[in-house]
């Protein structure tokens, strides 16, 4: 049957060697001991026969160089889309910036009296006189009263939705609360008016009989149509947005955190106060601003609630109080050339107002940059 060629000792159980003595064909090399070296691989310890296979490996070992990026690939490519989309949105806030200064100059030059101190509003007059002095005070108060009223009730939803709510009851409310976000402005500040305004004013009249002594709630009436009004359908536009970010912010608490406080002994409450709320501190602040935000911008609701009268008063009761954007839309549609250069005017220190409060925000969360590096 033949010669059956002869195998080294290690050659069963795979040795390094095997000799190899079978009669071969014709034109066979010679029998000779191949070495055989474990992944076949080179005294470099680089993969491939050749000493620079592999990643481009090179006598010093390490794996070699990585490959050269290539000058006009996906990423390159894809890196300058990202930074192009975010030059646009400078470029939109510059150019606004621009059209608002370009269409107030007019107006200002024309305006008889201070544009920051006088309280009135007559633009169309043959002498036009105007100021934005109250209309930026009741914008600020008015949004400052709805902040007040709205954050802490809207921390509470937050929290028993994330901590407290069985889960799928925090769900179906959180979805009610997101949907409440998205009803429209006009349906609020119809509400308010045809139906709050009834309410409001019963309580306004009790304020005034028995705390008429604070300074915010005296007066003489009549009551309803106040900045208590309009502070009230506010605070109640700006809670769902408030709500639904704290509670997404208090879901994104470690865990670990969590069960820390909880194994020292610490109650529900007092685990919350101590890893729940400290974490979360920036992403509520962020959350009010926004909400802030949203108040300050507010036309249509505001419109429909507040007496429009534009005076400098820290009354809320009494029928009163103006913003900035109530006014634009009360007024535009019979205001002259100067009338519109100046509602301009006014949006564009509405414009300023907005951009203060959102790089207060952002230098506020800025600060406080543990938060984003512990959830990262």
């Amino acid at each position: 049957m033949g010669d059956t060629p002869d195998r080294s000792a290690n050659a069963g159980t795979g040795g390094p060697r095997v000799t190899t003595s079978h009669a071969r064909s014709a034109g066979a090399a010679l029998s000779v001991d191949v070495p055989v070296t474990p992944l076949d691989r080179t005294p470099d310890g680089v993969g491939g026969r050749d000493g620079n296979a592999g990643l481009g490996g090179s006598a010093q070992g390490g794996g070699g160089a990585l490959p050269r990026r290539r000058a006009f690939g996906a990423e390159r490519i894809f890196q300058s889309l990202t930074m192009s989309a975010g030059a646009v949105v400078l470029l939109i806030i510059v150019a606004i910036a621009i059209f608002l200064v370009a269409k107030a100059v007019p107006a200002l030059n024309a305006n008889t009296t201070n544009f920051f101190t006088f309280e009135g509003w007559f633009p169309n007059e043959s002498q036009p006189r105007f100021g934005i002095g109250a209309l930026a005070f009741g914008t600020v108060l008015t949004s400052f009263l709805a902040l007040l009223l709205a954050v802490p009730i809207a921390l509470g939803i937050a929290l028993y939705l994330s901590h407290y709510a069985p889960r799928r009851v925090g769900t179906t409310l959180g979805f009610l609360v997101d949907l409440l976000a998205a009803v429209p402005s006009v349906v609020f500040g119809l509400w308010g008016r045809d139906y709050f305004y009834g309410p409001v004013r019963d309580l306004s009249g009790w304020l005034n009989k028995y705390f008429s002594w604070i300074p915010i709630f005296g007066g003489d009436g009549p009551f309803g149509r106040s900045i208590l009004l309009g502070s009230l359908v506010l605070a109640i536009m700006v809670l769902p947005i408030i709500t639904s970010l704290s509670r997404e912010v208090f879901l994104q608490t470690p865990t670990a955190n969590e069960e820390a406080a909880l194994a020292l002994g610490a109650t529900k409450w007092e685990m919350i106060r101590t890893a729940v709320l400290p974490y979360g501190r920036p992403g509520v602040i962020g959350a009010t601003m926004l909400g802030l935000g949203r108040a300050l911008g507010e036309t249509i609701a505001l419109a429909m609630t507040l007496g429009i009268v534009s005076k400098i008063s820290f009354n809320i009761i009494e029928n009163g109080g103006n913003t900035v954007a109530a006014n634009i839309a009360n007024s535009f549609g019979e205001a002259n050339d100067v009338g519109r250069g100046a509602l301009i005017a006014s949006g564009l220190v509405l414009f300023s107002i907005t951009l203060i409060v959102n790089m207060t925000a952002r230098a506020i969360i800025y600060r406080r940059r543990e938060f984003t590096e512990s959830a990262a």
